[in-house]
């Protein structure tokens, strides 16, 4: 089933995220980006797990929709975060290859959602 391939995807990344963060913060004292790029990293699949208790379609869809969101807002600290030399090419590169497969199941779950 999707939902928990997903889901397993996203706890995988966020532990990534996380272990960004930390090496942001320790070795490049790098707090603001870092924050950012970790509440929307991790956040990916704390929606998805939420979408897993949802109550409806309805919630479900809007649950895995933020999942969605925060995985492209993600893209986007990531992005920053290589464009401005605090992540070399290659993290950068492994990161947000794992969040594209995340943001490519993400988006064919609510599109078919959407059409329930």
């Amino acid at each position: 089933m999707e939902e928990s391939i997903v889901f397993g995807k996203s706890k995988k990344f966020a532990i990534g995220i996380v272990n960004l963060y930390k090496t942001l913060c320790d070795e490049k004292h790098e707090y603001v980006l870092s924050k950012q790029v970790l509440k929307s990293g991790t956040s990916i699949g704390a929606n998805i797990s939420e979408a897993q208790c949802a109550q409806s379609k309805a919630d479900f869809y809007a649950k895995m929709y933020i999942a969605y969101k925060e995985s492209s807002e993600t893209k986007y600290w990531l992005e920053l975060l290589h464009e401005t030399n605090y992540i070399s090419k290659e993290k950068f590169e492994e990161l947000n290859s794992d969040n594209q497969e995340i943001l490519r199941i993400l988006a064919k779950i609510t599109k078919n959602q959407k059409k329930l």
